[in-house]
């Protein structure tokens, strides 16, 4: 049993999670918690070379099993070699997408079979969930059209895929919230960033115990 606590963020494309990460984090230092933050694909070296594989844009040719696949072996690698000791050293890990990206990206978007992809999570994770995901929930237009309007993001792989696969996705997600409601907490990232980072704020220092 972890001693830590594993948060994961969640959305469709240019949802901001990694905005409201950078505002989370000071705050958080100030309560004296200690933070593990990374993300997937990558958070290790081995990771890190299967995500370039994975989100290049030239590799338009890849099989979606082949895909999910990736995917699964970066996440073993990064969990064993950074997730799980950071979470058994006590810290609050918080994850740049982790096993609901797969129910969403390639079960619902790709279409490949959800109890497979479970019953791979499963195997790459020995059963782990995070103890809190939070879902930034977006329309897909909004999302994509924040990322066509930022130069100084990556232009990836997935951010080249048509509107349909995005709105399945995006449905994805809305369909694991209504599963696992009790896990998973969504989060209005329409709104203005300030109020984005409160609502989250009050949500994870709640499930936390931490005042606020």
């Amino acid at each position: 049993m972890s001693k830590g606590f594993l948060v994961s963020l969640e959305g469709p494309e240019g949802a901001g999670k990694t905005s409201v990460l950078e505002a989370l984090l000071p705050i958080l230092e100030e309560k004296g918690v200690e933070v593990l933050t990374t993300r997937e694909p990558g958070g290790v070296l081995i990771g890190e070379k299967i995500r370039q594989v994975i989100l290049d844009p030239s590799h338009t040719q890849m099989d979606p099993k082949t895909e999910l696949l990736l995917y699964i072996a970066s996440r073993r690698q990064h969990l064993v070699e950074k997730v799980l000791p950071a979470l058994e050293a006590g810290k609050l890990v918080i994850m740049d997408r982790f096993i609901d990206s797969s129910v969403a990206y390639q079960g619902f978007g790709r279409g490949l079979d959800i109890d497979a992809i479970d019953w791979l999570n499963r195997f790459a994770t020995d059963g782990l969930k995070p103890d809190l995901t939070l879902y930034f929930d977006i329309e897909v237009e909004e999302g994509l059209a924040r990322i066509a309007a930022n130069s100084d993001r990556e232009v990836n792989r997935l951010d080249l895929e048509g509107l349909d696969l995005h709105k399945k996705v995006r449905q994805g997600y809305l369909s694991l919230l209504d599963k696992e409601g009790n896990r998973i907490a969504k989060i209005d990232a329409s709104l203005p960033l300030d109020q984005v980072v409160e609502t989250t704020k009050a949500v994870l220092f709640d499930r936390m115990g931490l005042a606020k």
